[in-house]
């Protein structure tokens, strides 16, 4: 068991969080939700949102963190001068609410602006000519069927909807209530048990520090590395997202001076490196970010993505015909980037990586049971969770643990239920629902919570969902809209973990998230029906989604004939139960041989990690972590630097954030004074 090394790197983190208010333990937790937050969420809904709506529709892309970091920096700068400066509770409780906007963002079809654009997408998609047959399969409580007076007069003011709208609200009130649950029992085991450091959460909270310190005029270090990253950001976004917005309004083609999302050199390396991943990212962000986690943690991802994706295993893979050819759908020369991940993933690696992370699991189960028979030593029979905080806002684990299963077994009464309502009840196993709703998924956000409090990024398992449903016989497409109790809740402990760093209580978020979603739902709904009653969506008025929804509505009916008998079955090539036993056994025994040998256990979550990421992302990320190693902890100290670190990256996040949201206020204004007729 890796104790020593995660006490090792909680202490990297702690020691980077301790000055100036951020605590890894806060000595008191104050209530952030106040009437200044619930401003701030009337703002986000009703003057970000319809931003981030209508600039989906026209760029395809969210507000992002522009709608964070804009938000937040307003209303700190108005209650400064106001003399009501907001507390670093306040503070992180609107940086809270202002990222919820994000989350609300179906990124592959440029839909961003709340839970209703779901709706515009189905009502869209039942009419397009490429569902084809599947749109006769699409059931009625997703959406009015093609030719309603709901869908032809453009309303969503008919009967019709009611129950779509009525499912979309309870989805949102339930998920909500899902989430608070899981996520604070897995945070309290993976942060209150097992103790580890959650590397990425000081950022959020370092950067809801210095911008309080700055509304109280008690500026110090912190607020002056803000600045600096913030200017960083400033410049930086200029050149990867403020030119390619402004260019390709004015040019109608974009400028990268920088491409995104990286340098792609796939097709260049073919004959040397045959399915390889070469290029690299110039993301200064990814550089940064290395500034932050730990050392052992981004040396063992770069270590494994290099070997797995570059250099040796591409070719050895390629010789030996795993990549397949042309004539079975796989990696032919001539593939960029993008298409030779897929194509390997399938192939290969999706299982490995299943494999390899199933290892992890059964690792982390062995562990938290050791640190549970440690501690019980220590509790003097007061159970595993009584020591907590006090005034966190804790409450007694069983709540949250009947909450989730309640919640659970209700989704798979009701998607059993809405089957029938079709005609198709009895069809699907209800014991897939089961092990999704009540096995799974708390497995793999157990495995998920645990990579995020050692590396910072979560794991994740594609494809199950297709795979079950494939093997399962069920032929219809209704199965594809059912709320299976799927979901990876891991992410959600980190949130609880930035919620004590910032010495907020618990109960705030809360409060927040309900108060927070009828604004959401309703602004949602106000704005998308306007602008779907005064235009179809997509029209010319919408260039992003006239033009790239149609490729969307032709990959997702692909999708949903995959379980038709004659339908496509490459989703299987990427279950393949003999390579997933392979990468459960090869973490097993690196796991094994490195704690034989004393290595840091760091470095292996960092591998198993690393095999699933993209080398051109981890190598500038490696490069930031070895000049923060070689250079900065040598120029500033070790413990000041750790202390930078993490202001450093939430300032520079911020400073992208302010200019992307200026470069997108331009190109409102030019797409807008286009269409005019004058």
């Amino acid at each position: 068991m890796a104790v020593d090394d995660i006490a090792r790197a909680r202490a990297v983190v702690e020691d980077a969080s301790k000055e100036e208010g951020v605590q890894t333990q806060a000595p008191k937790f104050e209530e952030g939700f106040t009437a200044k937050t619930v401003a701030g969420a009337l703002f986000v809904g009703f003057v970000m949102l319809p931003g981030a709506l209508y600039l989906g529709l026209v760029a395809g892309q969210g507000l992002g963190e522009a709608a964070t970091w804009v938000t937040i920096v307003l209303f700190s700068e108005v209650m400064r001068r106001s003399f009501l400066p907001m507390k670093r509770q306040e503070i992180y409780i609107l940086y809270y609410v202002a990222a919820m906007l994000s989350s609300l963002l179906m990124a592959d079809r440029g839909i961003s602006g709340g839970p209703f654009g779901a709706l515009i997408w189905n009502q869209y998609f039942r009419q397009a000519p490429q569902a084809g047959l599947i749109a006769s399969e699409i059931p009625n409580w997703v959406v009015p069927p093609a030719g309603s007076a709901a869908l032809t007069k453009r309303t969503f003011f008919d009967s019709m909807w009611a129950v779509p709208i009525m499912l979309l609200v309870i989805n949102e009130v339930l998920g909500r209530l899902n989430w608070m649950s899981v996520g604070y029992v897995l945070f309290r085991v993976t942060s209150d048990v097992e103790k580890l450091p959650f590397p990425m959460a000081p950022v959020a909270a370092s950067g809801a520090t210095a911008l309080a310190e700055a509304a109280s005029k008690e500026e110090s270090w912190r607020w002056r590395v803000f600045s600096i990253g913030s200017v960083a950001g400033l410049v930086f976004g200029f050149f990867y997202v403020g030119i390619p917005v402004f260019t390709g309004v004015v040019f109608g083609k974009a400028l990268q001076l920088i491409p995104i999302p990286f340098f792609d050199l796939t097709s260049s390396t073919e004959s040397l490196l045959p399915g390889a991943l070469t290029g690299l990212s110039g993301n200064l962000g990814a550089v940064l970010v290395g500034f932050v986690l730990p050392y052992h943690i981004v040396a063992g991802s770069v270590v494994s993505a290099l070997f797995c994706k570059v250099f040796p295993m591409p070719n050895i893979l390629h010789s030996m015909g795993m990549f397949g050819d042309a004539t079975n759908n796989g990696w032919t020369r001539g593939m960029d980037a993008i298409n030779t991940r897929m194509v390997t993933d399938i192939k290969f690696w999706t299982s490995i990586g299943i494999g390899l992370q199933l290892a992890v699991a059964f690792m982390g189960i062995v562990q938290v049971v050791r640190a549970l028979m440690a501690f019980k030593k220590t509790l003097s029979g007061k159970g595993m969770f009584a020591d907590v905080p006090k005034g966190r806002g804790d409450v007694p684990i069983w709540i949250p643990l009947v909450t989730w299963f309640s919640i659970t077994c209700f989704y798979i009464i009701l998607a059993q239920y809405l089957l029938k309502v079709d005609g198709h009840g009895g069809q699907f196993p209800i014991w897939i629902m089961i092990f999704f709703g009540l096995v799974w998924t708390p497995i793999n956000s157990f495995i998920s919570a645990r990579m995020m409090g050692l590396t910072g990024s979560g794991v994740s398992f594609p494809f199950l969902r297709e795979a079950s449903i494939m093997k399962s016989g069920y032929p219809h497409a209704d199965i594809w809209y059912a709320p299976i109790p799927l979901a990876d809740y891991g992410p959600l402990a980190q949130r609880f973990r930035e919620v004590e760093l910032t010495g907020t209580k618990f109960t705030s978020v809360v409060k927040v998230e309900f108060a927070v979603l009828p604004i959401f739902l309703v602004s949602s709904f106000i704005f998308w029906a306007f602008f779907w009653h005064t235009s179809s969506i997509p029209s010319s008025q919408h260039p992003y989604a006239q033009r790239f929804w149609p490729i969307s509505a032709t990959f997702s009916a692909m999708f949903m004939t995959i379980n038709k008998p004659d339908g496509p079955k490459w989703v299987l090539e990427g279950i393949n139960g003999m390579r997933i036993a392979w990468g459960m056994g090869i973490g097993l025994v690196v796991y094994g041989i490195m704690s034989v040998l004393k290595l840091p256990m760091l470095f292996f979550y960092g591998m198993v990690g690393g095999v699933g990421a993209w080398p051109s992302d981890i190598v500038p990320t490696f490069f930031g972590a070895w000049l923060s190693r070689r250079y900065f902890q040598k120029r500033f100290g070790v413990d000041q630097w750790r202390q930078y670190a993490p202001v450093l990256l939430a300032g520079f996040s911020c400073g992208t954030g302010l200019i992307a949201m200026a470069s997108i206020a331009l190109s409102l204004i030019a797409k807008s004074v286009n269409y005019l007729p004058f």
